[in-house]
């Protein structure tokens, strides 16, 4: 994110969004080679990659680029990093896997943290004042940052969720994938798939794509092609091909904790003291998600406890007197 605030200006959004896809996959295909990893080789291997480029590719950075220029970037980035929500539901329904109160309150805490990292203090000011004044709302008060005002729901809001939804139906599509395809090479491929369409749409509707990019540009860009899409996103569905997607997906609740903190360092941007209860909120979040099977566990009710005690001790006596059933004549 720090990268790209600055070339962001000199460039245009669908051309970013395939020059941050299609290098990435050419050398995340590189490196799958040099690996000796194997190619796709059936029809439905290649169906579903080509399904999983247009979705996680096309059409999520199509909506995030296309959302950006539409909305705050502070708002935008809670939209796109509260995916794991939808994430969670979909493994939850496709793949069973368990979530639980822990889990969900994590996910709520995350939202909520968040919120506080990347909407506006004045937004978060009236969001909360508004929950007091309901008389006042009644008689018709206004205020640009009311949660009631139909502005902050507009058009880019809307391509951002879009954004987030697609970003959560790739994220489970990769588990069908690596089912007929090595889920490295699938990244690669469905990178280099998902970004050609966006230079396509570039070239019909943009102009001046680089013509204005200095250097100190391009190696930004650079930077965010290799760090941000190849490596991010061929370990991100590496382990997501094999992990437990709520837990992996709740990670990227630290994105906006890494934006501000990289901002800070290097561009001198700095945290207001909400800002830092979400990071706090954030980090506690992640804590809960991954942590949800212990932390159920230990809050687990006593009778259930007692059994799984009894168990433990009547497994190693019955092992006892069936040997010595077994040792009697």
């Amino acid at each position: 994110m720090v990268a790209m605030k600055g070339a962001i200006q000199d460039t245009t959004p669908f051309f970013l969004a395939g020059f941050r896809l299609v290098p990435a996959g050419i050398l995340v295909l590189v490196a799958a080679a040099i690996a000796g990893l194997p190619q796709p080789k059936t029809w439905q291997a290649w169906a579903w990659i080509v399904g999983f480029a247009f979705v996680d590719g096309t059409l999520f950075q199509s909506f995030l680029a296309q959302g950006l220029t539409r909305t705050g970037a502070g708002l935008g980035s809670v939209m796109i990093d509260s995916q794991p929500l939808a994430v969670a539901v979909l493994a939850w329904i496709l793949f069973g896997e368990v979530i639980g109160g822990v889990g969900w309150l994590g996910l709520a805490i995350g939202v909520m943290g968040i919120g506080l990292l990347g909407l506006p203090k004045d937004w978060l000011i009236g969001v909360f004042n508004g929950m007091f004044q309901n008389a006042s709302i009644a008689q018709g008060a206004t205020s640009p940052y009311n949660l009631l005002d139909p502005s902050l729901f507009d058009n880019g809001q809307w391509l951002m969720l879009m954004a987030a939804l697609s970003m959560a139906v790739g994220t489970v599509m990769v588990r069908y994938v690596s089912r007929y395809a090595d889920p490295i090479v699938a990244t690669g491929w469905h990178m280099i798939l998902g970004g050609l369409p966006l230079f396509v749409l570039s070239s019909q509707t943009e102009t001046e794509q680089w013509s204005r990019l200095v250097p100190a540009e391009w190696v930004a860009l650079m930077y965010s092609t290799i760090f941000g899409s190849a490596v991010a996103y061929g370990l991100f569905f590496y382990f997501a091909s094999r992990g437990n997607l709520t837990s992996l997906s709740s990670l990227t609740f630290l994105t906006p904790v890494f934006a501000l903190m990289f901002g800070n360092f290097f561009l001198d941007e700095t945290l207001e003291t909400f800002q830092w209860f979400g990071v706090f909120l954030t980090l506690v979040s992640i804590y809960l998600i991954n942590q949800r099977e212990t932390i159920g566990q230990f809050f687990s009710s006593p009778e259930s406890e007692s059994v799984s005690i009894l168990e433990s001790i009547s497994e190693p006596i019955s092992d006892v007197v069936d040997s010595e059933i077994v040792r009697k004549p």
